[in-house]
């Protein structure tokens, strides 16, 4: 549905400061709209990795067995492509390719992907990984999700977040954001954010759920795109930051953004 964002300021306190600096709360509104956008494109390439991962787990075994760990999608002409391969000896071998629909109807396709383009985007992923877990403590089991995209200027952008795990546990605490030049090589931005550990929710009731990122002064795009990500999961979902609450409000199928600033807190005596 239509996306509409909008902030409800509860002034219950007085001396909160960033209630006396609106270019604060101005700045607190542009961010968390930067990020619900990328999120909600986020949710897409999710759900069009779904679609296809679906297809590709049904294929022949003998087509499997030429699979590398790379795989990738990517949208053009409003069309969103799915491509699995293997990523050897500088080149990415395309072995699975669909196309999928609004209406996330599947295609497999046999028209190949530009060579470039598929090499920039398995090494920036390749890149990314390895950057990540050099940051976390290798011993962490927890299944991560990896997202890519080719910037208009060419350049690549990767996300990693913790996966909706096996278990059925929304698992959040950590984001991994990586900028590299149009061949995936050389890293020209970065954004390592672990909480010290990680947090979660385990799924199947619905209820009112609330994400720690309070260590933060705005909701990170990680926060976000768990809000948006989990939504058919529970019945709220409230991001607390160190000054603000933001809730990913249902208005009959609407999803709005409603953030109050929070009360002072009581010092400790």
């Amino acid at each position: 549905m239509t996306k509409k964002i909008f902030t409800l300021l509860l002034l219950v306190s007085p001396f909160l400061a960033i209630a006396q600096q609106p270019d604060k709360m101005a700045h607190y509104v542009a961010t968390l709209n930067a990020n619900d956008s990328v999120a909600i494109w986020l949710c897409r390439y999710d759900e069009v990795a779904w679609v296809s991962s679906d297809s590709v787990s049904a294929s022949p075994k003998e087509q499997m067995a030429k699979l590398g760990k790379q795989w990738f999608c990517f949208r053009e002409n409003k069309t969103w492509h799915a491509v699995y391969g293997k990523y050897e000896n500088g080149v990415f071998n395309t072995v699975f390719h669909y196309i999928v629909d609004t209406a996330r109807k599947i295609k497999r396709i046999y028209t190949a992907v530009d060579s470039f383009l598929a090499g920039s985007l398995s090494r920036a992923l390749i890149n990314a990984d390895e950057k990540m877990k050099k940051y976390l403590d290798t011993n962490y089991v927890l299944r991560f999700n990896q997202y890519v995209r080719k910037n208009p200027d060419n350049t690549i952008a990767v996300w990693l977040f913790p996966a909706f795990q096996t278990n059925g546990t929304a698992v959040y605490g950590a984001e991994f954001y990586y900028k590299y030049d149009a061949k995936g090589n050389n890293l020209l931005d970065k954004y390592e954010y672990f909480q010290g550990k990680f947090r979660g929710f385990k799924t199947g009731q619905k209820r009112d759920i609330y994400i720690n990122y309070t260590d933060l002064e705005e909701p990170s795009l990680g926060a976000v795109f768990f809000a948006r990500y989990y939504k058919p999961y529970f019945t709220n979902i409230t991001i607390e930051v160190k000054h603000m609450d933001s809730q990913l409000f249902n208005d009959n199928g609407n999803y709005t953004w409603i953030s109050a600033i929070k009360e002072e807190r009581e010092k400790d005596k």
